[in-house]
């Protein structure tokens, strides 16, 4: 599922088929039963529960695929944390269950570096071709098994290329950066030998060109507001190796933008296009239209001739398809877990752990701006689910010795 995104993304099942991968974890989840579930499953389910309500607000029976589609994210985000939390609660290498984030991270930067030296690449995919003639049609499906490297203006002169693959958008790629980050740094503290660890500290560097190159001001954002919660709570309990670890990645992203001008490009983009306008008009038509349906919302994005922008209302932001979509309601549970997520991960002890505790804060950051009905919901709750568990082994048996470097308590560390 994170191991094979280029192969998912060649073939036009990064999206279509991740619902399907998740309908695999669930099977397994079920026959093993009494699966311990991570804090906040009742809000999540809650949420679940609203979402599937809505569907009778939907103004039209072809809604229903897009529907479907981000429904089945939610559903398969939920399964993914109960999978990894469940087995970070009874495995002793705990190091060892992110070995798929990291694999995703590496597919990730691929990618990245595709849309890089190959910005106009695109083509058919299997599972495009296989599709009937109208679903193939919507613009909603087409954007996930169309197989393109980066978005930029066709109609401009001289176009500026911002790295997208594997996602369809950009700021989707952004977010999954800035989410995963902060993962790749734990796994190298929790594993302090190993080729993966090595391989992983030198794919940092090359990470942030197409990083940089989205161009995405909520990923950078994001980043910042996780750093800085990270800053403070190493300050606060006097934790060098944090401190030393953050001085270290802000140096590196630093010496990126000597040769990216990275700042230059942001504003080139902003000063050229309506991005700003465009969301503005779109959030304004969103809390003009909800007071009508607060409760259940109306099922969906739907187009709107009171907008300048392209994107229908209730997208631009997984806080306006949230409150859009399925109600005032909803939006607070959806907001609760993450919450939820980064009070709880907030308690962590271990270096990892801290580093982990920053996601659900990025992830709070990025809400309002960035989409996360996609893959990339399933990714911040591996991530998220792993930090919830991890953080509960330190603070269940603490004991004196503290943990070891692959995040087990040392109490809890038999001899051979």
């Amino acid at each position: 599922m994170f191991g094979l995104i280029p192969v998912w993304w060649g073939l036009g099942l990064f999206y279509l088929g991740w619902p399907l991968l998740g309908a695999v974890l669930l099977a397994l989840l079920l026959v093993r039963g009494r699966v311990p579930l991570p804090p906040g499953t009742g809000v999540w389910l809650f949420f679940l529960a609203i979402v599937l309500v809505s569907a009778t607000q939907l103004a039209q029976p072809s809604s229903l695929v897009p529907f479907g589609l981000r429904l089945g994210f939610y559903l398969t985000a939920l399964v993914v944390g109960c999978y990894v939390y469940a087995a970070a609660r009874e495995r002793g290498p705990t190091a060892a269950l992110l070995v798929p984030i990291c694999a995703f991270w590496f597919g990730l930067v691929l990618l990245g570096w595709f849309g890089v030296l190959a910005p106009r690449f695109e083509m058919t995919t299997p599972v495009e071709a296989a599709l009937p003639g109208g679903l193939a049609s919507n613009p909603f499906v087409r954007d996930m098994v169309h197989l393109h490297t980066s978005e930029f203006s066709r109609r401009s002169l001289n176009p500026i290329y911002r790295p997208a693959a594997p996602f369809s958008y950009t700021n989707a790629y952004g977010s999954s950066y800035a989410m995963t980050l902060p993962c790749v740094v734990a796994f190298t503290m929790l594993r302090r030998r190993g080729l993966l660890r090595w391989a992983l500290l030198a794919s940092l560097p090359f990470s942030l060109v197409p990083a940089f190159l989205t161009l995405n001001r909520a990923m950078f954002l994001s980043l910042g507001a996780g750093l800085a919660v990270l800053g403070v709570r190493a300050s606060l309990r006097g934790n060098i190796r944090i401190a030393a670890s953050i001085v270290g990645l802000v140096a590196v992203a630093a010496t990126a933008t000597l040769f990216i001008p990275v700042t230059d490009l942001i504003s080139n983009r902003v000063d050229n296009s309506d991005t700003n306008t465009d969301r503005f008009s779109l959030y304004a038509e969103v809390l003009r239209r909800v007071q009508e349906s607060p409760l259940l919302g109306y099922g969906g994005p739907v187009s709107a001739d009171t907008v300048t922008a392209q994107a229908p209302v209730g997208t631009q932001g997984q806080l306006w398809m949230v409150l859009f979509s399925h109600g005032v309601i909803a939006l607070a549970c959806f907001l609760g877990w993450f919450v939820l997520a980064a009070v709880r991960t907030g308690r962590a002890s271990s270096p990892a752990g801290q580093w982990l505790a920053v996601i659900p804060v990025i992830c709070l950051v990025q809400i309002p701006f960035y989409g996360m009905a996609n893959p990339n919901l399933a990714v911040a709750f591996f991530m998220i689910c792993f930090a919830l568990a991890l953080t509960e082994r330190e603070r269940a048996r603490p004991g004196p010795g503290g943990t070891t470097p692959d995040g087990v308590p040392r109490t809890a560390v038999v001899p051979a």
